[in-house]
């Protein structure tokens, strides 16, 4: 006997299609792409057609039915459908959990493909008069009014630009200052561009003149050069051809500075995606996009899989930053995705960057990316110079040498603001006990807990688990308890203590839990109101402070110690950005970095030289250890709460391995550099290989084996294709 089956994927960490019977109201209706309810043991999940129908002998085999066809046509678009499936097979994940990553969840849960219809906001004639009237010190109802008045857009638009205006909105259309008309999307730029530089044009010009297709290009631009102008011009250029664009950001903070950029241009044809949306208001960018809608999509990494009616450019801004590697789950990166998918669509993509990749410049210099310079500060200013300040032998308060604190103090004498940044929240790192040396442990963890003295809290900064802070030692009693090193809150402390008179605030994610703090913050530092900055890398890059003269780094040796061979061009990379902070507007700005290793010849290079010297040594150590760009990485990781499941999985699947490895180097099966982690034990083992094409088909061949290894049910494993991090 026949049947009519269709090969669905199902979102679960299973290697497999699974064959569903094939209703007869939908024979010669499903194609790949489309998504069907189906049962799945006593779950009812919603799954996609990965393969066309087809006939099969059932053999006596029972198929379960597709309930229920959701989709009258595939939701993915061609280029998005193939991406998905390379991407599946290139990261070694299966093709169900891809799929259902690309998709935002109320469609991951069944949900119609219908778009919202969102009526755009119009400042109205009584609102220019209340505009001219209102008071000084109503900002939130003129930042409402002032908005609208230069660049109408949506309800959800505009929160995100002015995220704690809801009360001012409310009330502005209560006074009837504002009128709701259905949304117009305009067929092209909007509002004026700024005058750009002699180096912008050229930039824009060659990128111009590029052949039609694909190209990718790398825009190294320093700090304040003005790559975002030339991704405006690049885009408007798009946009005029009835394209749309695709401009990725790392972070969720460089969102809002980057979408108000390009609302004065592009007005509501531009739309954001990340993880600070809701769930609906992801979905309708989705939709909006696919349908042709959201002319200029604006998104952290999972932007990567918004559909396109017409996608003509892709940006990837700050391609360096590691947020654009998954971390967990499907560990995919954004960057490299975004690559691929303009290359299928023979279309370009502009990587932009202060301080590019390794792997980035490797491309450019050999000729495999086009390599383009901004080397001059738009406000033509020298950029700041770094200073190396030696510290081992000098008394510091909390961290904060005497010369620092002169240092600060002179700039904000002279009316500039100054930013010290250590990447590390909290009060201190260890609560040690002088008497005993009992230093606060993490149950779960191989790891210290964190005093946050403002909470009164101990907590692990690796599982997050917390615990009061206790005020006797638990081993012996002492109250000799003492912080040991510095975190944001400390730094902050002192200088309030040393600065009574100036505002002094502190930028982490502790700081800035609440809706549009950081916002709110940075309209406060623009205006000259906050006198000193402490914060993470929170604030390393994408700010244009002009008040900002002086940047203190606490201190950056902890990478010239780290395990990573990354860690090094990362810890460049977060001070040339940090730095670049400084003297974005008249003055010349001033950099200071903390050290204890003034002579760490890697150190002295990035001081000296700059990144690029830096990247330059780092290229070199690179090519002669045989480390990536120079060849290609996957990282096979293990955890368990049984201590030696994790390194027994890996040997077992070590041995599978060296039986059939053709030219990929398999490394002993290791405890990870944090062994214990939330409570489970740790390990990996490393592969290597000169060719990328026989370390994939190998892959492939492996992965489907590891299930079924003896010790695979005690663990918990994972690949990551091009690890970001070795740990």
């Amino acid at each position: 006997m026949t049947v009519l089956v269709a090969a669905i994927a199902i979102p679960a960490p299973i290697y497999r299609l699974f064959d569903y019977r094939v209703p007869a109201a939908a024979e010669g209706l499903l194609v790949p792409g489309m998504r069907v309810r189906v049962p799945f043991g006593r779950r009812r999940l919603v799954a996609v057609v990965a393969e066309p129908p087809r006939e099969i002998e059932t053999e006596g085999r029972e198929y379960k039915f597709i309930e229920v066809v959701l989709d009258q046509a595939s939701v993915f678009p061609a280029d998005l459908w193939a991406l998905c499936r390379w991407a599946a097979d290139y990261y070694q994940y299966p093709l169900g959990e891809v799929l259902s990553a690309a998709l935002p969840g109320p469609l991951r849960r069944g949900d119609d493909t219908e778009i919202r219809r969102e009526n755009a906001l119009h400042i109205s004639e009584s609102g220019r008069a209340a505009l001219e009237t209102l008071p000084a010190r109503s900002h939130a109802q003129r930042a409402v009014l002032q908005q609208l008045a230069t660049t109408p857009c949506t309800r959800g638009q505009l929160l995100e630009l002015l995220p704690k205006a809801a009360a001012s909105l409310r009330k502005a259309m209560e006074m009837g200052w504002l009128l709701e008309v259905p949304l117009v999307i305009p067929d092209g730029v909007i509002g004026p561009a700024l005058a750009p530089t002699p180096e912008q044009v050229t930039v824009v010009e060659a990128l111009r003149s590029a052949a039609k297709g694909f190209s990718a290009s790398l825009l190294e631009g320093v700090t304040g050069s003005g790559k975002t102008e030339v991704y405006l011009c690049l885009a408007a250029d798009a946009v005029t051809r009835g394209e749309q664009v695709l401009v990725l950001v790392p972070e969720i903070g460089l969102t809002p500075q980057l979408l108000a950029r390009f609302n004065e241009r592009f007005g509501a044809g531009v739309a954001s995606f990340h993880s600070g949306m809701s769930e609906n208001e992801r979905a309708d960018t989705w939709l909006r996009a696919r349908a042709g809608e959201a002319r200029i999509v604006i998104g952290t990494r999972s932007a990567v899989f918004v559909p396109f009616a017409k996608l003509g450019l892709i940006v990837i801004d700050e391609e360096h930053d590691a947020s654009y590697k998954q971390q967990d789950s499907f560990r995919y990166s954004a960057r490299d995705l975004a690559i691929l998918r303009a290359q299928k669509l023979e279309i370009p993509v502009l990587l932009g960057s202060a301080t590019p990749s390794l792997e980035t410049l490797h491309n450019a210099r050999s000729g495999r990316y086009r390599h383009l310079k901004l080397e001059s500060r738009v406000r033509q200013t020298a950029p700041p110079k770094i200073h190396a300040l030696d510290v081992r032998t000098r008394a510091l308060d909390h961290g904060l040498s005497h010369p620092l604190l002169e240092a600060i103090d002179r700039h904000l004498t002279a009316g500039g603001q100054a930013l010290l940044f250590i990447n590390r929240r909290g009060f201190a790192p260890v609560l040690l006990c002088h008497d005993c040396g009992w230093s606060a442990p993490c149950a779960r963890c191989d790891a210290h807990m964190t005093l946050h003295r403002g909470r009164g809290r101990l907590v692990c900064h690796h599982c997050g688990a917390q615990q009061k802070a206790p005020t006797t030692c638990p081993t012996c009693n002492s109250k000799t308890l003492t912080p040991v090193g510095q975190g944001t809150e400390r730094v902050e402390e002192a200088l309030r203590a040393r600065f009574p008179d100036k505002r002094v605030e502190r930028f982490d994610s502790d700081r800035l839990r609440r809706a549009g703090e950081l916002e709110r913050l940075l309209a406060d530092i623009r205006s000259g109101e906050i006198h000193i900055l402490v914060g993470t890398q929170i604030l390393a890059k994408g700010h244009d402070f002009a008040g900002l003269t002086l940047v203190g780094i606490v201190s950056a040796d902890q990478a010239l110690y780290g395990t990573d061979f990354r860690a090094i061009e990362r810890m460049g990379q977060m001070v040339t950005q940090v730095a670049g902070r400084a003297g974005r507007g008249a003055q010349q700005g001033e950099v200071i970095l903390q050290t204890h290793e003034p002579e760490h010849p890697l150190l002295r290079t990035l001081v000296e030289g700059g990144y690029i010297a830096l990247s330059d040594a780092l290229l070199e150590e690179r090519r002669m250890a045989g480390l990536p760009p120079f060849s290609h990485l996957a990282l096979l990781r293990a955890e368990a709460t049984q201590a030696d499941a994790p390194l027994r999985f890996l040997n077992e699947a070590r041995n599978l391995m060296l039986a059939d490895r053709e030219s990929v180097q398999v490394s002993d099966a290791i405890p990870a550099t944090m062994e214990k982690r939330a409570g489970n034990t740790r390990a990996q083992l490393l592969l290597q290989s000169a060719s990328r094409a026989v370390l994939q088909r190998k892959l492939s061949a492996w992965v489907g084996q590891f299930d079924s290894l003896p010790s695979a049910r005690q663990v918990r494993w994972s690949l990551d294709v091009d690890p970001g991090d070795l740990y």
